[in-house]
């Protein structure tokens, strides 16, 4: 193990969040890595991750938090694509399904199989699905998380019990995957650090360092003092997802390259409602709505997701919102198949996530769906490379073929791959550990094997709501790099996704912990403004 890993190797955790100063005295203080990785995603920080299990030196950047944008944002599942397989995409189904169970058993607290239903409601629609779907449990072989069935009429009524019962014929069942996409991420980012890698949150790459026509590092700054320092590094990953073309746009002007865009936003819509829409635990799937679209109402931590949609946008904000005929149109087509079709006012939470897809070079394309859903991977002429699109299930073989391009470009040295296809993430439980379904209400249980670790703290037995105590929020501060309130009611807590009103009922006593954390100021209106957004999905 090289020096640079053994420091941060030495703890099971990474340093402590009110020693921020120590995190960026290392990096400042560092005179070069292998791999310097600019954005703390779920593509980002999976290549961490692989590059750190390899033995090489890793430092990772994120201008905001980690998992800020899409990928904390997801429909929450870990899944083959069914609709990939509709197009006939053989290869990624394959591939992703694959990936799908090496996830569930690397992170069990975080990710679990789901059982799916699929309502027919014209005759020959079971039949059809069926073949369909069995073709999808041929793919994943071994690798299957259970069989298709096909149902009559009474059994899908049992399992999707609140599902419209008129014109109902039968429906298909499948299974598939969900998770926790922003604690998932906070696992990627905790394992790597454990393996060497040196992560830092709230640090922007300002720019990129050139070298005789050749990338040769970064000007980072830290977000909190502004101070401006310059680290060098052998290779620099672009894993800043929808924005990456800005990182891409950056090199080809320092050498006189024109570049073409990459990346076409796609928009995808979620809204949260109480359980009592699908009390069940299966998920609902619409193969196709009224437009054409795959429409999902999933059970996740005591709620019931809604979504999404694939609305073309160019425009990059943060946090952007939705168009009013996105709501319009999840309501509208969730109406068509629960018996009491949600309103606006039953919407607990808004959230919106744009998608990294790969448009074609040489033009452009405004249909999102017919858009590559698979990842791409650039080196430009001067050595920068550029990862993007792909989803998260397939984060780690993403993570694969970013390193396999960066050694054949001579950018990092050859190491074997595959080490992170065994390796348990952060907080993985003991094989034969009981599991607390991802479909019930938050709590402990998705810490793990940490779960001890935060009883052990001060307000362990003060709860905030239900599933969240005073000590996880000093937990977040600590241990998990949460820096604001945002951080922790966001995603190392899920409650602004899950209910935006009560997480902002609860902020103020929040941002009094978080405060006596850090010693800094917690953010406490920006994340009330944040809040009113995704409870109507309105800027506030």
């Amino acid at each position: 193990m090289t020096a640079f890993a053994a420091s941060a190797a030495s703890s099971a955790h990474p340093p402590a969040d009110v020693h921020r100063a120590d995190l960026m005295a290392r990096l400042q203080a560092l005179p070069a890595c292998d791999i310097a990785i600019v954005g703390g995603g779920a593509t980002g920080l999976g290549v961490a991750l692989d590059a750190a299990a390899r033995g090489l030196s890793v430092v990772l950047v994120e201008s905001a938090d980690f998992a800020k944008g899409t990928s904390s944002r997801a429909t929450k599942l870990v899944h083959g694509g069914v609709r990939y397989l509709a197009q006939g995409n053989i290869a990624l189904v394959r591939e992703a399904l694959h990936e799908r169970t090496t996830l569930l058993a690397n992170a069990p607290h975080l990710a679990q199989p789901l059982p799916f239903v699929m309502p027919s409601y014209r005759l020959l629609d079971t039949p059809f699905y069926g073949v369909g779907l069995k073709m999808y449990d041929a793919l994943a072989g071994k690798a299957g998380l259970g069989r298709t069935e096909l149902l009559g009429k009474a059994r899908t009524r049992a399992l999707l019990p609140t599902a419209r019962a008129e014109g109902l014929h039968g429906g298909v069942k499948y299974w598939d995957g969900q998770f926790d996409d922003a604690r998932l991420a906070l696992a990627l980012a905790r394992t790597a650090a454990a393996r060497g890698a040196l992560l830092v949150n709230y640090c922007a790459a300002k720019r990129l360092v050139h070298e005789n026509g050749k990338v040769a590092g970064l000007v980072c700054v830290d977000g909190e003092t502004g101070a401006e320092f310059t680290l060098r590094a052998r290779c620099v990953v672009n894993a800043t997802g929808v924005w990456v073309d800005a990182l891409r746009q950056q090199d080809g002007d320092a050498v006189g390259r024109p570049v073409e865009s990459m990346v076409a936003p796609s928009q995808g819509v979620h809204l949260v409602v109480d359980r009592e829409f699908l009390p069940g635990d299966h998920a609902l799937l619409v193969p196709k709505t009224a437009d054409g679209r795959v429409l999902f109402a999933v059970p996740w931590l005591g709620k019931v997701i809604l979504g999404t949609t694939d609305t073309p946008r160019h425009d990059l904000v943060r946090e952007p919102l939705p168009f009013d005929e996105e709501v319009d149109f999840i309501l509208r087509e969730a109406a068509r198949y629960l018996r009491r079709g949600p309103t606006r006012d039953d919407v607990r939470s808004i959230w919106v996530g744009l998608r990294p897809l790969v448009k074609p070079q040489g033009g452009e394309d405004g249909n999102t769906k017919a858009i590559s859903r698979e990842h791409t991977v650039l080196v430009s002429r001067s050595g920068l490379v550029t990862v993007t699109g792909g989803k998260w299930t397939t984060y780690r073989a993403m993570a694969e073929d970013v390193l396999a391009q960066c050694a054949q470009a001579g950018l990092v040295p050859a190491r074997p791959a595959g080490v992170t296809v065994h390796l348990p993430l952060f907080g993985a439980p003991a094989a034969g550990t009981p599991r607390v379904a991802l479909s019930e209400a938050s709590g402990l249980h998705s810490y793990g094997a940490e779960a001890d670790a935060v009883r052990a703290l001060p307000g362990a037995d003060v709860e905030l709501t239900a599933g969240l105590s005073e000590a996880m929020v000093r937990y977040a501060v600590r241990f998990e790099y949460a820096r604001n309130v945002e951080d922790v009611l966001a995603r190392r807590h899920r409650l602004l996704f899950l209910d935006a009103r009560r997480a902002a009922a609860l902020a103020p006593r929040v941002a009094e912990i978080v405060r006596e954390e850090t010693g800094r100021d917690p953010g406490l209106e920006a994340f009330l403004a944040l809040a009113a957004q995704y409870a109507t999905g309105r800027a506030a």
